[in-house]
């Protein structure tokens, strides 16, 4: 499915730019938010791969690992060098506002893709509905009856206050607030090896107030057995959502 959402940003972007696909010589640039350390993303860069392959045309990739300001730096290169069309997902809200007019300015289409940000002029946005998301994890759990009023739900993320986060906890929040539900986004970072170290530390400290987890991100929730194994939980101590 993430190959698909890639190569739909692609076909949105191109046509955004008047982009024939049998064209040549055109340059797109895919700039991300995440790290390449991240599994899920190794999906979405072999979609940039597949479409240059595919079409024929340039696809310049990079990574930035939460760092905004080098996102935003990444962004001004891109223009400077005279895309023909930019994708880039969104770091923190509003953080690409300007950067995204600058790009309009210079008449370069710039599609936002995997964490919406209302904030920015952006072409197009292709991706999923992060608040939706978010709401329908939360009240997976209520529903059946994995948590209940007065419990706490722990969410471990690896960037917290990035926008797929953000979004994804407000969706939360309107299932859990009213049913007096608390809970805690905790810091997993983007390195692999302090993701498991991190999260187990804290299910190890915190275990008997854990009603339920939603790894709000594909790493932290991908690190789920790793963790249990060496907290010495069993599958279904504590009910797990997430990516």
């Amino acid at each position: 499915m993430l190959r698909r959402t890639f190569l739909g940003v692609c076909a949105t972007l191109a046509l955004t730019a008047g982009t024939s696909f049998a064209q040549e010589n055109q340059t797109f640039y895919w700039i991300s938010h995440g790290g390449p350390a991240d599994p899920v993303w190794t999906y979405f860069l072999q979609g940039a791969e597949d479409w240059a392959e595919d079409t024929g045309h340039t696809v310049n990739t990079s990574f930035h690992s939460g760092d905004v300001p080098s996102q935003q730096e990444a962004v001004r290169a891109a223009i400077a060098a005279g895309a023909n069309g930019i994708c880039s997902t969104s770091p923190d809200p509003g953080s690409m506002v300007d950067v995204v007019a600058e790009a309009r300015a210079a008449g370069i289409p710039v599609v936002n893709f995997n964490t919406p940000d209302s904030a920015p002029d952006w072409n197009a946005y292709v991706g999923g509905d992060l608040l939706s998301v978010g709401k329908s994890w939360a009240q997976y759990l209520v529903d059946n009856g994995h948590v209940k009023e007065g419990d706490f739900v722990w969410m471990p993320v690896e960037v917290p206050g990035a926008s797929y986060g953000v979004e994804e906890e407000k969706g939360i929040a309107t299932v859990f607030e009213p049913l007096g539900i608390t809970w805690e986004v905790t810091d997993a970072t983007l390195d692999q090896a302090e993701v498991i170290q991190r999260m187990t530390d804290y299910i190890t400290a915190n275990r008997d107030r854990i009603s339920a987890m939603i790894g709000l991100g594909d790493m932290v929730t991908g690190s789920v057995v790793r963790v249990w194994n060496q907290a010495g939980l069993e599958p279904g101590d504590i009910p797990v959502v997430g990516w």
